[in-house]
Formats: C-alpha cells, sequence, structure tokens
C-alpha cells in the first residue's frame, strides 16, 4: 500500500470478525480515547488475521475496496505515510 496511506480500523461495535478490503492496516481497537496501541497488521498471502491486542477477526474481501469495511462503520481514517 505504499503511497496510498494506511488504513486504520476500529471495533467500536465489539463485534467478532470485520470483513475489510486490504490485507495492510492497523487495528486501533476502539477509537479514542478507548483505543489499544495502533498495530500494524500484515496478512500476507493470508485471508484473515487476529489482533494481538483486542481479538478482533480481519478477514479480507476482495469485494470491498481499501476505505471500506463490513461493518461500514470499522473504518477510522487513512493514515499518509511520512
Amino acid at each position: 500500500m505504499h503511497g496510498q496511506g494506511t488504513p486504520k480500523f476500529s471495533n467500536d461495535a465489539g463485534v467478532s470478525e470485520i470483513r475489510i478490503g486490504v490485507r495492510e492496516f492497523e487495528c486501533m481497537g476502539a477509537l479514542p480515547p478507548n483505543d489499544h496501541p495502533h498495530v500494524f497488521l500484515d496478512m500476507g498471502r493470508d485471508t484473515e488475521i487476529l489482533c494481538p491486542y483486542c481479538s478482533t477477526l480481519y478477514k479480507f474481501d476482495a469485494s470491498l475496496k481499501a476505505n471500506e469495511s463490513v461493518p461500514a462503520d470499522a473504518i477510522s481514517l487513512l493514515r499518509a505515510h511520512a
């Protein structure tokens, strides 16, 4: 995702699984001030990954764009690379 920014996802709803359209992203747990350390996760060739902090299961869904998620309110923002 070099040059495109890194999507950040949160799980304020407390769902067990979030479908996303990217394999590299940051999980922030919940929105501030209830967030956990923002951790960069990379699925590589896999189609799912578990956040080590909040145990949210993220599943890659090729039908979604980088700025989309299911549930829709899980996408928080895009962070530009410095």
